[in-house]
């Protein structure tokens, strides 16, 4: 049995690994739509000159990078990119130019420590063996793939190929160890798998063809459907991401900014609507059926 104390101990240290990591995802987002800056201009696309300026000190080989102000271009020392409390502590602005850093940064850092515990505790299997710890680490690290996705595509509108196909490797691995942890690979187990994967990538590819959703999205609901697994969970996933979807754009609906020709990022949604399911995917679909049995007995009495 764990106790209160060792509960607390692993809380605080997932809550900092994933304040780090979120550090770490926030930097390669910033380094990613570098990458993507210079290669449409190699392609000959129209960039913004400005923002590529910004970036271009990004593109620095691994060896040599260094972290620095995208504004200023300063060279950061340690103490200002603790994860949260750097960026508190200077109220979100560069100590040395103090111009305003940005929002991101922090929202990431805070989102991903505090997924980090919450799948801790609503980690669905139990946490016992070292497959079971491997699992959950395969998880993680999923996790730290889905917030790049995620604030890539809700700031570009572009889900990067790089880390869907990242996402897709370590969803394989987890969907394979997770079927060994689970009762091993059966008929019903395989046939559950592929709906998950039509329902989440191939439903998306065949809309991406009427050009209605981006081939980034199937290319994203790919490594999503493997980590859900199930039909059921799946259907769920999806079921929340348009929920979800349609409740975020009734503002736009308000104010009148929504039209055909909008732009509306999906790949969000459709990472948040998988990560509810899995966590929560099992009690909401219980919780879901106890209460249509509820309505059910009241209607027949």
């Amino acid at each position: 049995m764990i106790g209160d104390m060792d509960k607390l101990l692993i809380v605080v240290v997932l809550g900092w690994l994933g304040a780090m990591l979120g550090s770490f995802a926030g930097a390669q987002v910033w380094r990613l739509r570098a990458m993507q800056l210079r290669d449409d201009k190699k392609d000959g696309e129209k960039v913004d000159e400005r923002e590529f300026k910004r970036l271009k000190g990004l593109l620095r080989p691994i060896a040599s990078d260094r972290s620095e102000c995208l504004r200023c271009h300063h060279q950061l020392a340690w103490y200002d990119l603790l994860p949260i409390i750097s960026w508190a502590s200077l109220l979100g602005k560069c100590r040395y130019c103090k111009q305003p850093i940005g929002g991101m940064e922090p929202l990431v850092e805070v989102g991903l420590a505090s997924l980090f515990i919450i799948s801790y505790f609503a980690w669905p299997l139990p946490l016992v063996t070292v497959p079971d710890l491997i699992l959950f680490v395969l998880w993680l690290l999923a996790c730290v793939l889905m917030t790049i996705l995620f604030a890539y595509d809700a700031k570009w509108f572009l889900l990067p190929f790089k880390i869907n196909l990242a996402l897709i490797a370590v969803a394989t691995a987890y969907a394979a160890l997770s079927i060994a942890l689970t009762g091993g690979l059966t008929l019903e187990v395989m046939a559950s798998l592929a709906a998950s994967i039509f329902l989440m990538s191939g439903l998306y590819y065949i809309f991406s063809l009427f050009g209605w959703v981006g081939l980034g999205d199937s290319i994203l609901g790919l490594g999503l459907a493997l980590m859900l697994g199930r039909w059921e969970l799946a259907f769920l996933a999806l079921f929340l991401a348009n929920f979800i979807g349609t409740f975020m754009l009734v503002p736009l609906a308000i104010r009148k900014e929504l039209h055909r020709q909008a732009h509306i990022p999906f790949g969000p949604f459709l990472i948040l609507g998988s990560v509810i399911a899995i966590l929560f995917g099992d009690d909401i679909i219980r919780s879901v059926f106890e209460w249509s049995d509820a309505v059910l007995n009241i209607l027949m009495v």
